[in-house]
């Protein structure tokens, strides 16, 4: 394998396995400064074939990896002396197959002024989510078009999406001019079709180069073929553009916790810098508790080091023992963080299965982990036309503008501050994938005036009042299974015994407290979560509550069980075949949804998600009401336990 030339500073090459060229170009190699930058647009305008050229032009493609490029572009049936510069970043198998971009491809290079990390993204609209996370890292985003096609919506997407990750420099950058006979007149009407856009969209500024990415032509070097443009080649443009990573190290410092190294005498918070600097000997407050320390040392690797700056991976030992873990911010003790638990928030949405405004997400900011419910579902915005329409649900690639509200307080900063500690990600509690990407815009005011009232009478002092342990039991399953009639049974069974009791039935609840509510995917979610948190008022008065309602969906009863504690949630899975469902159908409802009469029927045109470990699995089909009722009470009362209590049957 050959290696790469290095040019070195006395004007002569030398082989980089060379020990004086080496020694040399670490030295120049660790003071140059670093560009992360971002291929995107749409389809086949050339992402991959223009950072291959990139990579060639800087003498960052090996090689034995030139000779493989050779050997594959043989074997497809092309001249050797044509590859495909776009297979040196599509290395997957299916993007050679396909010629597209599927996954994030990271390359790394080098000049003689600075040092890249480049990510090559997917333009296919159904891979945005990818596009997404190649933008959150970068300085810089090159947007290519295809001077044939113009300005696409995809174009505009990407232009946008960039922008509102905090990309600061954009780059027009209108390929394929060759065959478009290297028209001034058809590059300038692009740049003033994205302008106009731009303009609309108030995108940062805009640098628009023409180039052929499979010739090279304003890529590195100028293009002959188009004297009338005079100004930087690309490579020259990003060789030169201010990089703004200086602006994170200006900011306070934070340092967001991602885990604790622990030895016989070294406990270490160890993480990335996200801002400012910190050094031996200064103050901190770890957040959200708010405790103080002092930092007595800073280690990076195996080293000890007077200081950190932002970008910086380190372990900070303070001077004194506090509890701080994962998910932790440690920041100067004189400019402390904002805390805040409600958010007003942008969304990506990135996943096939729409965001439903009242359903709990994982919302992950930094290395904090909370809940955080969406509620309300304030616009979506057209990245067409930017125009804000009213919604009721995201669907995937859509952008929308939300009020978050957590389960808990959070240390942030406004997105537009801070990329770390303003941005997040939404990840479905039941299948823990990554559903969509935010940015905090500011705390609502109201989160600040909101505090936990602490009351002499609790739910312990209630539920020895009453002789027992609070429960709910919430029963799920299809309309017609049998719920509410085996609830009913079991509460006289209950109240027969001594036990205080309430049973909240689904459709007595839609007559009033949800009444407002429909049918619809959205309207299900918030009606299983307004009845979960009138189930936990209930259970903190002390009693045996009995939930029946359809609640169709995994996540909504994961969510309904998190609000309550171990132990206190059962879930009963009232299992009936849709077939005798049907055949039960005193209030006529599948008829109705059969013949199109009712749209969103669970069952019918609306899903019904079973339950994957329900602690009662109770088959109606082979198990009457009084059996089943049975079968509930006996394990209530295997399963209470006394709690604490001395006095009465408890359950």
């Amino acid at each position: 394998m050959s290696s790469p030339v290095i040019a070195a500073a006395d004007g002569n090459t030398r082989s980089a396995g060379s020990p004086v060229a080496a020694i040399g170009h670490q030295t120049a190699h660790g003071h140059k400064g670093l560009l992360r930058f971002i291929t995107c647009g749409s389809v086949d305008d050339g992402k991959s074939t223009l950072l291959g050229r990139l990579l060639l032009e800087t003498q960052a493609i090996l090689e034995d990896q030139l000779v493989a490029l050779r050997a594959d572009a043989r074997r497809s049936g092309t001249s050797s002396a044509q590859i495909d510069l776009a297979w040196v970043v599509d290395g997957l198998m299916a993007e050679r197959e396909q010629g597209i971009t599927i996954d994030v491809a990271y390359r790394f290079f080098s000049t003689a002024r600075r040092k890249f990390i480049v990510a090559d993204t997917p333009g296919h609209e159904q891979y945005t989510r990818n596009m997404v996370t190649g933008a959150s890292t970068a300085d810089v985003a090159v947007i290519l078009v295809d001077a044939r096609r113009g300005v696409l919506t995809q174009t505009r997407r990407h232009a946008f999406l960039t922008a509102l990750l905090g990309v600061r420099k954009l780059v027009l950058a209108v390929n394929k001019m060759d065959l478009v006979g290297h028209s001034r007149e058809r590059f300038d009407a692009i740049v003033g079709e994205f302008a106009d856009f731009a303009g609309r969209a108030r995108l940062p500024p805009v640098t628009a180069i023409p180039l052929v990415a499979t010739a090279g032509d304003n890529v590195a070097r100028p293009g002959p073929a188009m004297p009338w443009y005079t100004g930087p080649t690309l490579l020259d443009h990003l060789e030169t553009v201010e990089a703004g990573a200086g602006d994170a190290a200006q900011r306070p410092f934070r340092l967001p916790v991602q885990w604790v190294n622990r030895a016989q005498d070294f406990r270490g918070l160890t993480g990335q810098v996200a801002s400012g600097r910190v050094q031996v000997g200064d103050p901190v407050r770890i957040w959200p508790a708010g405790t103080t320390s002092v930092i007595a040392r800073v280690v990076t690797g195996d080293s000890e080091r007077s200081c950190a700056v932002a970008g910086e991976s380190t372990q900070l030992v303070l001077g004194t023992e506090v509890d701080a873990g994962r998910g932790a911010v440690i920041a100067a003790a004189g400019d402390p963080p904002a805390v805040a638990g409600q958010f007003e928030a942008t969304v990506i949405w990135l996943h096939e299965s729409p965001l439903l405004p009242g359903r709990s997400y994982w919302l992950k900011a930094g290395t904090q982990l909370v809940s955080a419910t969406v509620a309300p579902l304030k616009y979506s915005i057209n990245v067409n036309t930017l125009e804000h329409s009213a919604a009721t649900r995201l669907e995937m690639n859509d952008i929308g503008v939300c009020e978050l509200a957590l389960d808990r307080d959070i240390v942030f900063a406004p997105y537009d501050e801070d990329r770390t500690l303003g941005g997040f990600v939404l990840i479905d509690r039941v299948t823990h994938a990554t559903v969509g990407a935010g940015l905090i815009r500011f705390a609502l005011r109201r989160a600040a005036n909101l505090h936990h009232q602490l009351l002499d009478v609790d739910k312990g002092v209630r539920a020895r009042q009453k002789s027992q342990r609070p429960r709910v039991v919430w029963f799920t399953g299809l309309s017609g299974a049998g719920k509410s009639a085996i609830a009913n049974r079991l509460e006289r069974e209950l109240v027969a015994a001594g036990r205080h009791t309430y049973l909240l039935d689904g459709d007595n609840v839609r007559l009033g407290l949800n009444r407002d509510l429909g049918f619809s995917a959205q309207d299900r979610v918030a009606n299983v979560r307004r009845i979960a948190e009138v189930a936990k008022l209930m259970a903190d008065a002390g009693l045996i509550v009995l939930v029946s309602v359809i609640s169709p969906f995994r996540a909504e009863r994961r969510a309904a069980r998190e609000l309550f504690e171990p132990g206190e949630f059962v879930e009963v899975f009232v299992d009936t075949p849709l077939e005798l469902a049907e055949q039960r159908d005193v209030k006529g409802l599948y008829r109705k949804a059969r013949a199109g009469q009712l749209v969103n029927f669970t069952g019918i045109d609306s899903p019904y998600e079973v339950p994957q470990a329900p602690e009662v699995h109770l088959r109606t089909a082979a198990t009457g009401i009084e059996q089943a009722a049975a079968q509930l009470l006996d394990y209530l009362r295997k399963s209470g336990g006394n709690a604490g209590f001395e006095a009465g049957w408890v359950i």
